[in-house]
């Protein structure tokens, strides 16, 4: 075991990872986490805090006063995916088609082995509020969203607040950070083609969508890499084309799926721009019509630069240098955390999961989370209390 690992959190170790291997064989979807909320209420009761169900569906807000002062807010998500399990181990999933993929499991884990230690240390001065998630992958809509939008910080104000996330490929023992934009935003963009239909013998006769469709993925491209500024992020990905079902049939319409994304909220709205424009001309230079439709997804994930600066430097001096990636490359993955930095200053920072057993990518049928990041993820957690709220003193006690 790391030596910076705190004693509280050695001794309970095998019940978190025992806890965190029940939640991974019973995994819940987004806001379906009723049996995940039963457990994590269970112990936080245990240890005395003062809980507050409902908001967000199945979110649970875990509060313990210390004292007067400062107000931090901690974050875990608790939901799981629609992925079939193949990992073969003893605790994986017992649901079909449930899984869980992301390590919200272990992120959950690691927040109430937090919370275990922080309740019976008590090291500090100020209000705690631990923030249990649901629905961080959007399938029902965002989590995050939804508790923001039923009075989160109106009812639970906090000074600052931080999330974590294990990230497969960095080495077990190391913590990574990034101030600014760090996670990029999603939209999801369909882009209907009408045409007319026709045989596919006497096609002058018809006005083809999937022609149409086929070249506006190539002249979608030119959108990155000749309206984007070459020192921008962007991403758009032509996931899906949809059209017709014989061979010798023209279809009437045809259909685009894309995903986009940015690290600038003003690429994004160049992206969103280009994209109608590009694809309107586009199929009218053909003799079609495109019709699009945009569901916007999660914002720019922007960590506030001096509370990343704070989080990193406790980092460096606990575990050293060469355990902490400061800068850590941009991820365009998406997080609907953002919604809350967009309120209140905060950081979202990695976790190693491991660049050798724990290197499978999450989202994927082999993932599991390393049991091992558990107790440094979990210690830093309290250590990142204690440091922002300062130390219990009799000036500042109730």
């Amino acid at each position: 075991m790391h030596s910076a690992i705190l004693p509280g959190i050695l001794r309970i170790n095998d019940e978190m990872v025992a806890l965190r291997h029940q939640l991974h064989a019973h995994p819940e979807l987004g806001f379906e986490e009723f049996n995940t909320r039963r457990l994590v209420m269970e112990k936080l009761q245990e240890w005395g805090y003062q809980l507050t169900e409902g908001i967000g569906g199945t979110g649970v807000v875990a509060t313990l006063h210390c004292g007067r002062g400062r107000t931090i807010g901690l974050r875990a998500d608790m939901d799981a995916l629609p992925i079939q399990e193949e990992t073969g181990l003893p605790w994986a999933s017992r649901i079909d088609g449930k899984m869980h993929a992301c390590g919200h499991d272990g992120h959950t884990a690691i927040l109430l082995a937090a919370a275990c230690e922080l309740a019976h240390s008590r090291r500090f001065a100020g209000t705690l509020h631990l923030i249990f998630q649901p629905a961080e992958e959007g399938h029902g809509g965002s989590g995050a969203k939804r508790m923001l939008d039923e009075g989160l910080f109106q009812r639970f104000p906090c000074d600052a607040i931080f999330a974590l996330h294990n990230m497969p490929g960095i080495p077990l023992g190391k913590l990574g950070f990034r101030a600014g934009a760090f996670m990029a935003s999603t939209d999801t963009i369909t882009i209907l083609i009408h045409g007319t239909g026709g045989h596919g013998a006497m096609p002058q006769r018809a006005v083809d969508p999937v022609v149409v469709a086929a070249s506006l993925v190539l002249a979608l491209q030119t959108i990155v890499s000749r309206n984007v500024p070459p020192l921008e992020t962007a991403v758009l990905t032509v996931g899906a084309i949809l059209a017709g079902d014989a061979a010798n049939v023209i279809p009437a319409s045809a259909e685009l799926r894309l995903t986009v994304r940015a690290l600038n909220p003003a690429v994004r709205e160049l992206l969103h721009q280009r994209i109608h424009q590009l694809a309107e001309q586009h199929a009218a230079g053909f003799g079609a019509r495109a019709e699009v439709r945009f569901q916007h997804g999660y914002p720019v994930l922007v960590n506030d630069d001096v509370i990343t600066q704070q989080a990193m430097l406790l980092a460096s001096e606990w575990l050293g240098e060469h355990n902490v990636i400061r800068d850590l490359e941009p991820l365009t993955g998406s997080e609907d955390f953002a919604y809350w930095l967009e309120q209140v200053p905060g950081c979202y920072f990695i976790v190693g999961n491991g660049d050798g057993e724990g290197g499978c990518m999450v989202h994927n049928p082999g993932y599991d989370f390393n049991d091992q990041a558990l107790p440094l993820a979990a210690s830093f957690w309290v250590r990142l209390v204690e440091h922002w709220l300062g130390p219990a003193t009799a000036a500042t006690a109730d």
